[in-house]
């Protein structure tokens, strides 16, 4: 089984009072039965972006929201690697959230860079200039 972005976010924001009681739910029963839940990497980051855009919540605690979901043992990430690269240069490289994930979801794919218009992001290792 697999959740949508909005499961996460109802998790996360607690907006809807019923919604996140049904989330709890889902948990507790996947953790009863030793069932995980899986989270695509797209996921993730539709997430990162309605967290900022719809929420706007600092990036700050949007990254530590996603480190302390990497650690429920009931969630089960697609490309984790990938996102635990990215909460570890979310502190030190300003950035996109988006364009940190997409960077580090490429890098774990053996992708040498991504080529982008995007001049900030640029400035990223894992980046390059298209000009």
């Amino acid at each position: 089984m697999a959740l949508d972005t909005n499961v996460l976010v109802r998790f996360l924001v607690k907006d809807d009072d019923h919604q996140a009681s049904v989330v709890y739910r889902l948990f507790k029963q996947a953790e009863e039965k030793q069932e995980a839940l899986f989270v695509p990497l797209l996921v993730v980051l539709e997430t990162v972006w309605v967290l900022q855009s719809i929420y706007d919540i600092a990036d700050e605690d949007i990254v530590s929201a996603i480190n302390q979901l990497l650690l429920m043992p009931v969630l089960k990430f697609e490309g984790q690697t990938a996102i635990q690269g990215f909460i570890g240069s979310a502190h030190d490289v300003k950035l996109g959230l988006a364009d940190l994930l997409i960077a580090h979801s490429a890098k774990v794919l053996n992708c040498q860079q991504v080529f982008t218009f995007n001049k900030k992001a640029a400035t990223f290792k894992y980046f390059q200039l298209l000009e």
